[in-house]
């Protein structure tokens, strides 16, 4: 399992707290990073990701979770922000036609996964991971991110 430096556990009441969030990560998880988000269907990925396009400068009414099409692709002011759902694929070599490492390796880019947990070289390569949870009421969400 991965060692990761840093932590900061962070707590959402709403879908535009969730949204709150993501701009504050795309300044604390700054381009080039690949991270890993963490957690059960409907917790709130997406929403998150389209906090951080708002923050990065695009539309964020064009962010839509990649779930049948693998990845969607928003351009920022001077980040890209790159958001794919590999919940479908099976094999590591599937990450290689989808061109995951291209995308990780370009300096513009804020690569975010969902399902990433599922691959173990996703895992080694990533940077950082957001783990979205169920709090206490059904609006509430508990963030552990670690860097």
């Amino acid at each position: 399992m991965k060692q990761w430096n840093r932590e900061r556990r962070l707590r959402t009441r709403s879908e535009q707290g969730t949204m709150a969030l993501g701009e504050m990560l795309a300044e604390m998880l700054p381009a080039p990073m690949l991270v890993v988000l963490r957690g059960e269907l409907g917790m709130g990925k997406t929403t998150l990701v389209r906090g951080m396009a708002a923050a990065l400068g695009a539309d964020m009414g064009e962010v839509t979770s990649p779930t049948f099409t693998l990845v969607h692709e928003y351009a920022g002011r001077r980040t890209r922000l790159i958001h794919l759902d590999l919940y479908r694929l099976e094999e590591e070599r599937e990450l290689e036609s989808i061109g995951l490492w291209e995308m990780a390796d370009a300096t513009d880019a804020l690569v975010m996964v969902e399902w990433g947990d599922r691959f173990a070289s996703v895992m080694e390569r990533a940077d950082a991971e957001v783990q979205i949870s169920q709090g206490e009421n059904e609006n509430e969400r508990l963030l552990l991110v670690r860097w």
